[in-house]
């Protein structure tokens, strides 16, 4: 599918304070020296791992490239294990789209983490290349495999056919020509969708990118495209919120179905009684189970429950047995949902005052507490302090469809621009 482009021609009016040569420029793949990568939040081990760098458009062949260089690193740069192998850079306009998808592909079977700097740009294949590079480690926490710096700008936009490519192939046969034009754009969704479904991504991706017009860009801007995307902003500070409306954010986060935070009302749980208080809705949940046994009778008659250490043993070995109880690191909240004037416990959330990853949230089941439905990631947790329609990273105020997009004869204009240096890299050449 030579003829698919996910971005394939551009405007060069005004692109010399927006773009760099190596966004424009062929695609070229470096390693960048051990030294310490700039950007924002990269722990130790990020620093100690290889570090790649992918500028410039994406071509035929660059996923063979990439290919190549991996396995060299796989046998000098062996990485530790549960380690990524590498972490690259991505800055790009973006390309052919089966090549990105298959640079995507590739970052995930090699587990190397993608990463986009604050200051570049990385659209369509690019994009989808990055969605590739999300790998993160079971035991990670905040900033650990992040991929997005606040300030970069990553977009998708729907694929389209090189216009005359096509045309050159079938001169001489009109019937051909939209024939051979079907088969290429049934090809190029079909793609998508099951490279979609290999990243985990939401059924509604693919339809949301298809849907709009190819010079729009869907950039990826708030806590929900985020955390639909699997991926990471870098430089995210915890909310400008009261905890209270923190502790709502999480539980809605937290639920099967997401509610208006309208319907929420939050109210706090004073401290030297929130163990006891959250016995109470064990006791609830089992009595409306009608569970029997020793632990029942004993909370009938609140024999376990008589002094303050009981309360506490009590507390923590239910929590050991794995009842859902929420580990208390801070102020703890009761959340409810006002649903057509009917009010109820919706969740119990404990936060830490000091560290935005830290929290512990449980749902109010009809049956007695449960586990959250919906888990955070596990390298950026604060991401569920947020409103899911919060702006964690801006989109560009000249949008790049304005410098970057196909003019009506679908021709390929490209400016006549050489090899740089690596933005924020001096003295690396690419």
């Amino acid at each position: 599918m030579r003829c698919l482009s996910a971005l394939l021609v551009f405007a060069f009016t005004s692109i010399a304070a927006t773009l760099t040569a190596g966004e424009l420029s062929a695609s070229n793949i470096i390693t960048l020296p051990p030294s310490s990568p700039q950007g924002y939040f990269l722990r130790n081990d990020a620093q100690e791992r290889p570090l790649l760098r992918l500028t410039g458009m994406i071509e035929a062949g660059d996923a063979e490239r990439l290919r190549d260089l991996l396995v060299k690193l796989q046998t000098s740069s062996p990485p530790k294990p549960g380690m990524p192998l590498a972490t690259i850079e991505l800055s790009s306009l973006g390309g052919n789209l089966s090549e990105g998808v298959q640079l995507g592909m590739l970052l995930r079977s090699f587990k190397v983490v993608a990463v986009v700097r604050r200051q570049d740009v990385c659209l369509s294949a690019c994009a989808l290349a990055l969605l590739g590079g999300n790998t993160v480690r079971t035991a990670a926490a905040y900033p650990a495999d992040c991929n997005v710096e606040i300030g970069s700008k990553v977009a998708f936009h729907n694929f389209f056919l090189d216009r005359a490519e096509l045309r050159d192939m079938t001169a001489d046969d009109p019937v051909a020509s939209r024939l051979r034009g079907f088969a290429d754009a049934r090809g190029g969704a079909a793609m998508l969708i099951r490279y979609a479904a290999d990243m985990g991504l939401p059924p509604a991706f693919v339809a949301n990118l298809m849907a709009r017009p190819v010079e729009e860009f869907q950039y990826v801007e708030t806590i929900g495209e985020f955390l639909a995307l699997n991926l990471c902003p870098l430089g995210l500070d915890r909310p400008a919120l009261p905890m209270s409306h923190q502790a709502v954010n999480v539980c809605n986060n937290s639920l099967a179905t997401p509610a208006p935070l309208s319907s929420f009302i939050v109210g706090p749980i004073t401290a030297p009684l929130v163990r006891r208080y959250m016995l109470e809705r064990v006791q609830d949940g089992m009595n409306a189970a009608r569970t029997k046994g020793k632990l029942a009778d004993q909370f009938a008659t609140w024999s376990v429950m008589r002094t303050g250490e009981e309360v506490d043993k009590l507390y923590e070995d239910l929590r050991a047995a794995g009842v859902a109880l929420p580990e208390l690191v801070g102020p703890t909240f009761e959340v409810s949902l006002n649903q057509a004037g009917r009010v109820r416990a919706a969740c119990y959330v404990s936060l830490s005052a000091t560290d935005p990853d830290k929290y512990e949230v449980v749902l109010q089941g009809e049956r007695g507490l449960a586990e959250a439905v919906r888990k955070p990631p596990a390298n950026a947790r604060r991401m569920f302090l947020f409103d899911r329609l919060a702006v964690a990273n801006q989109r560009p105020s000249l949008d790049l469809r304005d410098v970057v997009f196909p003019d009506k004869s679908g021709e390929r204009q490209r400016a006549s621009l050489r090899s740089g240096v690596a933005p924020g890299r001096p003295g690396v050449s690419e």
